[in-house]
């Protein structure tokens, strides 16, 4: 945890697909890290008779990627298949006697953590004699007919465009709030530099069972509790744009609002939604990040569309700005090659009208070495 490589890994890893009125697209990239800790879910149409459900998911990891995986590939299963979850109709979640009602959901959903933490508890005691010291923040939503629920365990976090505006966002699980503080303490542990004794800067999370045993106290008691927050929203069929769920790599250099804007803003370029996040991994990278980044998107058919202004005025900023790379390469060719950071701050300088709200500049970052291959990006 912390350690950082000479020059970031920019390959990404993408998914996209479509089902139940839905759109869905995901980058993950590595970036400065010595090693990818994030994983990531998307299912469209769950088990247990829910396939008009979806469910979409973030996963953090920190000090190994063991638990990030494991959840990723086991949290849902966990979820869905709890009694207190209820049974599945693949209808709404009115509360019949076949479909869960939305107290069963956040119950069973709240259930699911707790017993996958158990569990990999139990792994790493039996396999590792409890050497396994990762663990995993996880932002998700579960999308059912009427719903949206968002889950929260962790500094990961999820928003809901809605009607143009953030309509709703999840709120961090940082040690310095004041009730998570409050758990800290009483669990015997303190908050300082705004980490847990020290060390750990998220106050929930999947593993980390390092901080989770102090004796006389619960599972959501410890200095490090897996009990997820969870919102129900109802659907606006009318309203509802996209949801967008990622990692703290990317809320550290863009706020919800930017990133809102960002989205919008691609949306009316292009329906690529693979395109959309790896444009948005790029431009958080190029905007400073040092972490992991991963993003998921989903979009419900509020989202904006495509409009061939946008994409004109899109295809004009571009040419305009492949030339001014061009000149500025003509001007330093007697002082050698300029690299990409130096490039990009004389662009930074000027008054470039139609750059996109949000990313600005950096969502081009591109385009210098796309103007000449030789420009370096130490």
């Amino acid at each position: 945890m912390g350690a950082f490589l000479d020059k970031p890994k920019m390959e990404k890893h993408n998914a996209h697909g479509e089902g139940n009125g839905l759109r869905f697209g995901l980058s993950s990239m590595q970036g400065w890290r010595v090693e990818m800790e994030d994983a990531h879910t998307a299912v469209i149409g769950l088990p247990h008779g829910l396939e008009r459900w979806s469910f979409f998911a973030v996963y953090d990891g920190h000090a190994g990627s063991q638990v990030a995986r494991y959840c990723c590939e086991h949290l849902l299963e966990h979820i869905t298949s709890n009694p207190d979850f209820g049974g599945g109709g693949g209808g709404g979640d009115g509360g019949t006697d076949e479909d869960p009602s939305v107290e069963s959901v956040k119950s069973g959903i709240r259930t699911g953590f707790l017993q996958i933490d158990d569990h990999m508890r139990q792994i790493s005691e039996k396999k590792h004699g409890g050497a396994d010291r990762s663990g995993s923040t996880a932002v998700g939503v579960m999308i059912s007919p009427r719903h949206v629920y968002f889950i929260n365990c962790g500094d990961s976090r999820g928003l809901l465009s809605r009607g143009g505006a953030v309509h709703f966002f999840t709120q961090d699980h940082k040690p310095s709030n004041p009730l998570e503080k409050e758990r800290i303490q009483n669990a015997g542990g303190s908050v300082m530099i705004q980490r847990v004794n020290g060390s750990l800067a998220v106050s929930r999370a999947l593993g980390d069972f390092d901080y989770k045993c102090v004796h006389g106290k619960g599972p959501t008691e410890q200095l490090v509790s897996p009990e997820p927050e969870v919102y129900a929203i109802e659907r606006s069929d009318t309203e509802d744009e996209f949801i967008v769920l990622a990692c703290d790599g990317i809320w550290d250099v863009m706020a919800n609002e930017e990133l809102c804007d960002f989205v919008r803003s691609r949306l009316e370029v292009t329906d690529d939604l693979e395109r959309v996040c790896n444009e948005i991994v790029d431009t958080c990278l190029y905007k400073g990040s040092r972490d992991n980044m991963s993003v998921v998107l989903v979009c419900f058919g509020g989202a904006p569309k495509v409009s061939p202004d946008a994409v004109k005025r899109e295809a004009e900023l571009d040419k305009y700005l492949e030339s001014r790379v061009e000149e500025i390469l003509k001007k330093h060719g007697e002082e050698g090659v300029p690299d990409l950071v130096h490039v990009m701050r004389m662009l930074a300088s000027e008054s470039i009208p139609n750059l996109p709200p949000g990313g600005e500049l950096a969502r081009f970052s591109y385009i210098p070495n796309k103007s000449d291959k030789s420009i370096t990006t130490d």
